[in-house]
C-alpha cells in the first residue's frame, strides 16, 4: 500500500475493463484517481463511487480521447482540483475483428482515432501539465501484443497499437532531451478478458465463448490474462520504482510472444 502516495492520475477508457482495474488499484496504493470515458458515463461515476465508499479519492470527468478541447478542458479540471498530474494511463481503446481485405475503411478510421489519436493527444497535453511540476511522472501508453507480431485477424487494431509502441519511444526520447521529469513506457498485453473481446468475436464472425477457447490455445501459461495483471504492472510504472525505465516495452502476454 502507498506505492503512488500524493500522486494524480488520470485514466483513460476507466469505466470498465483494464482501465477500471487500474483506477482501482491506483486508489488502493494512494493515487487520488481521475476516472474519464467517452461513452459510459453511468459506469464512470459508478467506478468513482466505489473508490470513495471505500475511503479514497477520486473524480470523474468525460473525456472523449479522439476530441482536442476534451483533453484540454479535462486537465484543466485535473489542475484546478488538484493543482498537479503525475500519472497519465492512456488506455481507451476499441478493436473490431477483421483482416485488411476485410476491414472498412470506417472501421480503420475509427480504431486509429481512437487508439493512436488519443494517445497522441492525451501524451501531447499530459507533457504540458507534467513538465515544470518538479516531480517525478509517468505515462503508461497500453500497446498490445499485436503491435510486436503479425495477427491478421486485427488488422486495424494492430496498425493502431503499432502507431501507440512508436510514439511512445519517441515521446519517451524527446522528454528525456529536454530534461523533463517524465517517463513514458509501453504495455503489450496478450489476450485479456475484457468486453472488447465481444467486438473481436463479432468481427470475425464467432461467439465470444469460441473466441475465448481459441486464445486460450495460444497461451503457453495455459489460460488469459485479467484486468488486475495489467494493473499490477502500471502501478509499478507510475510509481518512482521505475525511475530509470523510459522508451521501453513491457510484454505481459502468458507466454504467447516467446513461442
Amino acid at each position: 500500500m502507498g506505492r503512488l502516495e500524493d500522486k494524480v492520475a488520470l485514466i483513460t477508457g476507466a469505466a470498465r475493463g483494464i482501465g477500471k482495474a487500474h483506477a482501482e488499484l491506483f486508489a488502493k496504493e494512494g493515487a487520488r484517481v481521475v476516472v474519464t470515458t467517452g461513452t459510459s458515463t453511468a459506469l464512470g461515476e459508478k467506478v468513482v463511487e466505489g473508490i470513495k465508499a471505500g475511503g479514497m479519492e477520486a473524480m470523474f470527468i468525460k473525456l472523449d480521447v479522439r476530441e482536442e478541447s476534451d483533453w484540454k478542458v479535462a486537465i484543466e479540471k485535473v489542475m484546478k482540483t488538484y493543482g498537479k498530474l503525475n500519472i497519465l494511463v492512456n488506455n481507451a481503446a476499441v478493436s473490431v475483428g477483421g483482416t485488411v481485405e476485410d476491414t472498412a475503411l470506417g472501421d480503420w478510421n475509427r480504431i486509429m482515432d481512437v487508439n493512436a489519436t488519443g494517445v497522441f493527444l492525451g501524451t501531447k497535453y499530459a507533457i504540458e501539465a507534467m513538465k515544470d511540476n518538479g516531480e517525478a511522472c509517468s505515462i503508461i501508453n497500453i500497446s498490445s501484443m499485436d503491435a510486436m507480431i503479425g495477427e491478421s485477424g486485427v488488422a486495424a487494431y494492430s496498425a493502431s497499437k503499432g502507431a501507440v509502441t512508436s510514439l511512445t519511444k519517441t515521446s519517451a526520447i524527446a522528454c528525456a532531451e529536454a530534461g523533463y521529469s517524465i517517463r513514458i513506457n509501453s504495455v503489450h498485453p496478450g489476450y485479456v478478458n475484457t468486453e472488447m473481446q465481444v467486438e473481436e468475436a463479432r468481427g470475425l464472425g464467432i461467439t465470444v465463448e469460441e473466441y475465448r477457447e481459441r486464445a486460450t490455445r495460444l497461451h503457453p501459461i495455459g489460460f488469459l490474462g485479467d484486468t488486475i495483471d495489467i494493473a499490477y504492472l502500471g502501478v509499478y510504472l507510475a510509481s518512482d520504482e521505475s525511475r530509470w525505465v523510459t522508451g521501453s516495452e513491457f510484454v505481459i502476454d502468458g507466454g504467447y510472444t516467446a513461442k
